[in-house]
């Protein structure tokens, strides 16, 4: 994979699109006012009130269809999600500040294990982790992109599909990571430009979006190409 030029570029382009047709009330906003949350309330803050912890992972999950009818959280009440607010509220709030740009073996390997944590608590037997776990570290800590179908499509297209590419772990990661160093200076500037918005006031918060997050806004667009492009060959 060190061989492999990742460089891509239309990011920006993208990138920018997607912010013009991101407004307030959108489900794209979904994940700035999840993340404002958790990254305010860390520790005991978040079972204080455990019932609006449970709200915000719960809706931006639903505004991320994550509660379609097919899914096992669709037969859920919102309590299903104490245990893992419980959960997070024991993390040390080095959690927060990982990103892709610190991806190394060690940090791969403790946000593999914070994935397992969290389908230990979150996933019922037979159901497919990938997509659920990854939002959920997406929108808590902005940790990870979402491994949805969008994004698993960006990973195969990008990798010539590479085994193993899609699927959540540490080879994953470091593809990830990789394909951020290719193209370092956009991600980071794109990051740097780019703040959540208040759910009060609609202004800008000062919170910056992870690179994970940028990263996954992108690979979500062409992973979305892709996948139309493929139907329409058919």
């Amino acid at each position: 994979m060190k061989n492999m030029n990742l460089k891509q570029d239309d990011i920006r382009q993208i990138i920018e699109q997607v912010k013009k047709e991101n407004i307030a009330d959108g489900r794209g906003r979904s994940f700035d006012y999840c993340y404002n949350y958790f990254r305010a309330n860390s520790g005991n803050k978040l079972t204080k009130d455990i019932e609006k912890s449970c709200l915000v992972i719960g809706f931006y999950l639903a505004s991320w269809g994550m509660l379609r009818s097919s899914s096992f959280l669709s037969k859920k009440s919102v309590k299903y999600f104490k245990p893992l607010i419980t959960y997070f509220s024991t993390l040390d709030k080095e959690y927060w500040q990982y990103d892709v740009d610190k991806y190394n073996f060690l940090t791969i390997r403790e946000i593999c294990d914070l994935y397992q944590e969290i389908k230990n608590r979150i996933i019922e037997r037979n159901a497919q982790p990938h997509t659920l776990v990854t939002k959920i570290m997406l929108g808590v800590f902005g940790i990870v992109p979402a491994f949805d179908n969008n994004f698993k499509a960006f990973l195969r297209h990008l990798s010539n599909s590479q085994y193993g590419l899609t699927s959540f772990n540490e080879k994953t990661l470091g593809f990830i990571h990789q394909f951020y160093l290719d193209n370092k200076t956009v991600i980071n500037n794109l990051s740097d430009s780019t703040q959540t918005i208040d759910f009060k006031n609609g202004k800008q918060t000062g919170l910056k979006y992870t690179k994970a997050r940028i990263i996954d806004m992108y690979g979500f667009i062409i992973g979305e190409q892709h996948q139309k492009d493929r139907v329409l060959k058919k």
